[in-house]
């Protein structure tokens, strides 16, 4: 799929591609001289353990890239097609209403998602209303010049100042607001973010899907973003763009997703409108064994995922179609990264207990399993350090050298194909592949059972607060005993895979403790 012009110039293209080729001829050098190790009896163990596990992880991978490829090449252009033809008939929505919630932008930033919104009205036709849910006065000072600045445009805004911090409760404010002003089941709903800028033409290729499939509840778009801070960060980022296409686009061949991304996506006018639909979107909840009850404060493109998986609507991506984020990145560039990984992987975990509870028959088995292998990969993102450590032990520190080689090999052939999906070369991609994997993978551990933990770093550093109870420190206290078993019974798994330790050996050393005399 086209995507939006990049500011790439020809030197730092041949830059990344020189590069590129050093690492690679780098990683051929040491391949063909370091000393043939593979039969090493420690080397050897290592890798043909990590294997199985390896043959699982990128049969995975590339079972999702074959899907991606077949619904962008084959399913997508039919379902674009018939889209384009509707719209050039004439139909059109009878409204488009945009949900925007913002909090203490920066005004250049507020001018520039609101001048997308005013263009895709333009340029659509469609009468539209703008309800924009702020926490402070700062950005309604901003929408109410530039509102008073443009007048050529069938839109109204509408401001709603939230009486309780949280997004979440923006968003159930303006929603009933929008309610109360009117919505069609058929009219089109955007949420976006008040950094998320549309790009031309959005509306025009997501809104006649809707027209063509009346089970269509709600779709999510391809994304694209400009980082102001350290480079690494945005590389990051854009390789997270990569492996967002390729997943968005292989879960979409199942007519589902897993997350109506919250930075952007539209729903169709019938299902946002409902009472229980509001009522879970404000005050989503879990009920937890060890935390109680506690409502979710971030993972809002979660709770709207849920809800129409619950009731049956289809979903798509449609990756012709894009918005635009800004982000802003302060000094602490890895603590931003961290708090990312955090929230993104606790809104993970708290909604999966609950879609795999609906079973596949009703989510559809393809993305039932996709949930499910979310929860598994918390361990296997670890297991090949978790061997190299085990046989390390064992063999001694030759082992790593094996295992760095395989890393080295194996995330420089995916970023290989990754670069086909960002649309150029990032030598850093195979390092950023690796660090994303060990720390993801480390957070979720430590989520695991503090799935009550949440955090809004660019919200006004928003925190979940600990209800005042006596048992808290004992939460706490299971919660780091259980983490610190299922540690230990995860490395007790790699040392039996890996041969280290073997069942008669354990057998023998716990008949001598129990019948020591």
């Amino acid at each position: 799929m086209e995507r939006p012009p990049v500011k790439w110039t020809a030197g730092e293209a041949v830059k990344q591609s020189f590069l590129l080729a050093v690492w690679i001829g780098a990683l051929v050098l040491v391949l063909t001289y370091l000393p043939n190790r593979i039969w090493d009896e420690g080397a050897a163990t290592m890798v043909v353990s990590l294997g199985a596990i390896a043959a699982w992880r990128y049969g995975w991978w590339a079972l999702n890239l074959v899907r991606s490829i077949i619904y962008a090449r084959l399913v997508f252009p039919r379902l674009r097609r018939r889209a384009d033809a509707l719209w050039r008939s004439g139909w059109r929505p009878r409204m488009m209403h945009f949900m925007v919630t913002t909090f203490k932008e920066k005004p250049e930033i507020t001018r520039l998602v609101m001048e997308s919104i005013f263009d895709e009205c333009r340029s659509t036709g469609v009468p539209a209303r703008v309800f924009v849910g702020t926490g402070d006065r700062s950005d309604e000072l901003v929408i109410e010049d530039f509102c008073k600045r443009t007048r050529d445009v069938d839109a109204q805004v509408y401001l709603l100042r939230q009486n309780i911090p949280g997004k979440r409760v923006a968003m159930a404010l303006s929603l009933r607001s929008m309610c109360r002003h009117g919505v069609e089941p058929d009219d089109i709903v955007v949420f976006m973010d008040g950094d998320s800028i549309i790009l031309a033409g959005a509306m025009e290729k997501c809104a006649p899907l809707f027209g063509k499939n009346p089970e269509l509840g709600g779709v999510t778009t391809d994304e694209c973003g400009i980082v102001n801070g350290p480079k690494w960060m945005g590389d990051w980022t854009d390789m997270r763009f990569a492996q967002r296409r390729i997943a968005m686009q292989s879960h979409a061949l199942s007519r589902k997703v897993l997350t109506l991304t919250g930075r952007f996506s539209i729903f169709r006018g019938g299902v946002v409108t409902q009472p229980e639909f509001i009522q879970t979107l404000e005050a989503d909840h879990l009920d937890h064994w060890l935390w109680g009850r506690f409502r979710f404060m971030s993972g809002d493109d979660k709770s709207t995922w849920y809800s129409l998986l619950k009731s049956g609507h289809e979903m798509l991506y449609v990756p012709d179609a894009f918005a635009l984020t800004i982000e802003n990145i302060g000094p602490h560039a890895l603590e931003r990264v961290k708090a990312n990984l955090m929230r993104w992987s606790g809104n993970m975990l708290r909604n999966g207990y609950r879609a795999l509870a609906l079973g596949p028959r009703r989510v559809g088995f393809f993305i039932w399993w996709c949930v499910l292998d979310q929860r598994l990969s918390v361990w296997t993102g670890l297991s090949g350090p978790a061997m190299a450590l085990a046989t390390s032990l064992l063999f001694g520190p030759k082992v790593w050298v094996a295992y760095f080689v395989w890393v080295a090999v194996t995330r420089t052939i995916l970023s290989i194909v990754l670069y086909f999906f960002a649309g150029r070369i990032f030598v850093s991609f195979p390092f950023l592949l690796y660090g994303n994997q060990i720390l993801g993978s480390a957070i979720k551990v430590y989520l695991l059972f503090r799935v009550n933990k949440q955090r809004w770093l660019n919200r006004g550093d928003q925190r979940q607060k600990a209800a005042s109870s006596r048992l808290l420190p004992f939460q706490h206290a299971m919660a780091s005993f259980l983490t610190l078993l299922y540690i230990s019974v995860f490395f007790l798994a790699v040392c039996l895979k890996t041969g280290v330790l073997t069942l008669s050996a354990l057998s023998d050393a716990a008949h001598g403790l129990l019948w020591r005399p």
